[in-house]
C-alpha cells in the first residue's frame, strides 16, 4: 500500500492549511509515532532556521526560501528599493513612495519635509509605520510634523492621498505571488485574490480615523460600520480579485496594462534580492503584495507580507483561501508514492541533505534518533565497505586517505542480498570485476549522479540506500529549480517509467551519467500512472527547461519570453537583460489596444499567460510583434 504525505506544521496551524492537505489524503506528523525527519512538507508562519536548510532531505519541502527578508521587513524593502533606483534609475522604480527609516534618516526626511512645504504647500500627507510590527498596528497619518512622534524604529513614507475609491471607499489589493525558484528565477501570481476595504468613506479632514484610512481586516473587522451594507462594496470588507474586475469593466482604463504594472512590481521587488538568495530548491514561498491603486489608476506598492494570513473571515477569504492553498500544493507537484522518504526508513537508509550539496563532498548530517539506535547493531550488519575499499585502493594516495576515512564513518550498511532479493535476483559472490561494477551501479541507481566510473574516478562516493532502487526515482520537477519534465524529455534522458534491468544499463554503459541539471526529487504522489502533460509544459528552448504556462490558477509571470529564460538560467541572473525586457513588454502593451488580438504569426518560441484578466491572454495575442 502507497505512504501517505505527511506535512507538518508549526503550533497546529493554519487550520486552513490541515484541512486541504487532509481533504487531499495527506497526514498530519506526529512527534510521538514518527522520526524526527518522517515528512514531506513542513510549513510555518516564522523563518527557519539555517541548520534546518542545510539539512534538507530529498523527500523533504519547506513553505520558506532562506534571506527573503530583503523584501518583507520594511526598512530592509525601502533600502533596496532605494539601492535598484541608484542603479538602474528613479523611472522604473517608481512604484514605492518616497520612504524614510527612522531615526537613522530623520536628518534626510526634515529635509524632504521642508521641502515640500515650501514647493507645494501644507497638503503633503505622512504615513509612519513601525518596523516590528504587522496587521495596521502602531500605524498613524500626520500632515504636520508636530504630529510627529515614535518611540520605536520606524518607516516614514509620503502618505497616496489621492486613492481610486470605490463609492467613496478606500481599498487595496493583496496579490498572491508564489516563488517557485529563486535560481533560477520562477514567479507564479494566482488569478484570484483579496480587495480590501476601509470600513468607512475616505476623508482627509480625519486623520485619526483608521477605520477611513487603513484597509487591514485586523482592524476593520473591529469597526463600528463592519456588517453594515455599504452601497457597492456590501457588508464586510473583502471582495474577491473576480468582482474587482466586474468593477474594472466599467472604468475608462487599459486593462491589461494595470494588469502588467502590476506585475512588473512583483518582478521588480523580486529583483531587488534574487541575486543574493542562497539556492534551495526543495523550497517554495507564498508572499502577499500588498498593491494601492491610486486615481490615475497607477499602482504603488505597499508592503510585502512574509507569511500572508490564511484565517477565515468572511465568504470572500473561503473563495480565495481554499483554492490559493490547494494550486499551492499542486504547483509544488508531489506526484506518486513517497517511495523514497518510505523505503529510507524501512532500510533503515543514509539520508544525505539537498542544501548547498557538493556531490565531491560528503556532508555532516546530523544522526537521528533511528539513526543512533541502527549504529548500536552496527556489527551484525553487513557492509559494502570491503566491496568499496576493494574498488578503490590501487589508486588512493595519502592525500585522499584522511578524507575516505572520513567518509567510511558515514557509510551506511546495505544487506545486498536484501537488496537483490527485494528485485528478484540473487547475488554472486564469486561475480567477476564486470559483474561487480554492475552491481554497484544498481546500488548507487540509474539516476544517481554517482556511479561505478565515478567512484573508480574520484575515490569516494556519496553512497545512499534511498539511491538504491531505480524503480522508485520517477523524477518531478521540484529541486530542477521549478523546471518540469515533459515526456519528451524523459525520452531524451533514457528514464523509463519500469523497473530498469541489469540488461539495461550495461547497454548504457558504465561511464554515462544524467547531467546534473537533471536531478530531480522522486515523485511522490499516490496514483497509478504518470500526469498527463499539457501542450504548454515544452521539454527545452535551446537547451533551457520551460516551467509550466500555468497551474491551476497560478500563472506564471518569469520568465515570460525567450530573452527572459534565458537570462534566469545563465549562472547569474541577468539583471539587466530582465528590466530591458520588461520596458519593452509594458511599453507595447501601453501602445496596443484594449481589445486582445488573435495573432497567429508569432514567431516566439516562449510564450507566457499575461496575468491578471478573467481569461489571461497569451502575451503574443496582446501586440503584434515589432
Amino acid at each position: 500500500m502507497a505512504a501517505s504525505l505527511v506535512f507538518r506544521l508549526q503550533d497546529r496551524g493554519p487550520e486552513l492549511l490541515r484541512e486541504v492537505l487532509l481533504e487531499r489524503g495527506w497526514e498530519e506528523y506526529d512527534e510521538e509515532e514518527r522520526e524526527e525527519e518522517d515528512w514531506n512538507l513542513y510549513w510555518r508562519s516564522t523563518a527557519f532556521r539555517s541548520s534546518e536548510y542545510h539539512n534538507l532531505l530529498p523527500w523533504q519541502r519547506l513553505n520558506h526560501h532562506p534571506k527573503t527578508v530583503g523584501i518583507t521587513r520594511k526598512d530592509c524593502l525601502a533600502r533596496n528599493l532605494r539601492r535598484m533606483r541608484a542603479t538602474v534609475g528613479s523611472s522604473l522604480y517608481d512604484f514605492s513612495p518616497t520612504t524614510f527609516i527612522l531615526p537613522n534618516d530623520y536628518t534626510r526626511f526634515l529635509a524632504e519635509y521642508n521641502k515640500l512645504r515650501l514647493t507645494r504647500g501644507p497638503s503633503i500627507y505622512w504615513i509612519c509605520k513601525p518596523l516590528d510590527l504587522s496587521r495596521g498596528r502602531g500605524i498613524f497619518i500626520f500632515e504636520d510634523i508636530k504630529h510627529f512622534v515614535y518611540d520605536c524604529s520606524v518607516i516614514v513614507q509620503r502618505y497616496v492621498s489621492n486613492p481610486l475609491l470605490i463609492s467613496g471607499y478606500k481599498f487595496d489589493l493583496r496579490i498572491y505571488v508564489c516563488v517557485k525558484s529563486f535560481h533560477p528565477l520562477t514567479v507564479y501570481i494566482h488569478q484570484e485574490g483579496l480587495v480590501r476595504f476601509a470600513t468607512e468613506k475616505y476623508n482627509l479632514s480625519s486623520l485619526n480615523n483608521l477605520y477611513s484610512h487603513l484597509t487591514n481586516t485586523s482592524i476593520n473587522k473591529f469597526g463600528p460600520f463592519y456588517k453594515t451594507e455599504k452601497e457597492q462594496v456590501g457588508p464586510g470588507c473583502k471582495w474577491t480579485m473576480s468582482k474587482f474586475r466586474h468593477f474594472l469593466n466599467s472604468q475608462d482604463v487599459n486593462q491589461l496594462l494595470l494588469w502588467q504594472r502590476i506585475s512588473n512590481i512583483v518582478t521588480l521587488t523580486l529583483l531587488t534580492i534574487a541575486p543574493s538568495v542562497p539556492s534551495c530548491p526543495n523550497c517554495v514561498e507564498l508572499f502577499g503584495f500588498d498593491i494601492l491603486i491610486d486615481v490615475k489608476f497607477k499602482p504603488w506598492l505597499l508592503e510585502v507580507n512574509y507569511s500572508p494570513a490564511l484565517t477565515l473571515d468572511c465568504p470572500a477569504d473561503i473563495t480565495v483561501k481554499k483554492g490559493l492553498i490547494s494550486d499551492l500544493i499542486d504547483l509544488m507537484n508531489y506526484t506518486f508514492i513517497d517511495s523514497l522518504r518510505q523505503r529510507a526508513y524501512q532500510g533503515q537508509g543514509y539520508k544525505q541533505p539537498c542544501f548547498n550539496v557538493n556531490q565531491h563532498v560528503l556532508p555532516k548530517v546530523k544522526e537521528t534518533k533511528f539513526q543512533k539506535r541502527r549504529n548500536r547493531n552496527q556489527s551484525s550488519q553487513t557492509q559494502t565497505l570491503p566491496l568499496l575499499k576493494t574498488l578503490c585502493k590501487p589508486e588512493i594516495n595519502q592525500s585522499q586517505h584522511a578524507f575516505v576515512s572520513n567518509y567510511n564513518r558515514h557509510l551506511p550498511p546495505v544487506d545486498l542480498n536484501k537488496i537483490y532479493a527485494a528485485r528478484g535476483r540473487i547475488i554472486n559472490t564469486t561475480a567477476t570485476k564486470i559483474q561487480t561494477d554492475k552491481t554497484l551501479n544498481l546500488i548507487l541507481g540509474s539516476h544517481s549522479r554517482t556511479n561505478v566510473s565515478v567512484v573508480n574516478r574520484q575515490k569516494c562516493p556519496a553512497l545512499a540506500p534511498w539511491q538504491i532502487d531505480n524503480r522508485s526515482l520517477h523524477m518531478s520537477e521540484v529541486t530542477n529549480h521549478g523546471n518540469t519534465e515533459t515526456e519528451a524529455e524523459t525520452e531524451l534522458s533514457g528514464e523509463t517509467d519500469v523497473s530498469s534491468s541489469i540488461h539495461d544499463i550495461s547497454q548504457r554503459g558504465p561511464g554515462l551519467r544524467r547531467p546534473a541539471g537533471s536531478w530531480k526529487l522522486p515523485d511522490i504522489h499516490s496514483g497509478n500512472h504518470r500526469p498527463v502533460r499539457t501542450s504548454m509544459e515544452k521539454t527545452a528552448l535551446n537547451g533551457h527547461r520551460i516551467p509550466p504556462l500555468r497551474v491551476g490558477d497560478f500563472i506564471r509571470t518569469f520568465p515570460f519570453n525567450t530573452a527572459t529564460l534565458r537570462a534566469s538560467q545563465s549562472h547569474k541572473l541577468d539583471v539587466k537583460i530582465v528590466i530591458q525586457q520588461l520596458q519593452r513588454l509594458t511599453g507595447q502593451l501601453a501602445t496596443s489596444d484594449m481589445e486582445v488580438k488573435e495573432n497567429k504569426d508569432v514567431g516566439e518560441d516562449f510564450d507566457s499567460l499575461l496575468w491578471g484578466p478573467r481569461d489571461p491572454p497569451l502575451l503574443s495575442q496582446c501586440f503584434k510583434p515589432t
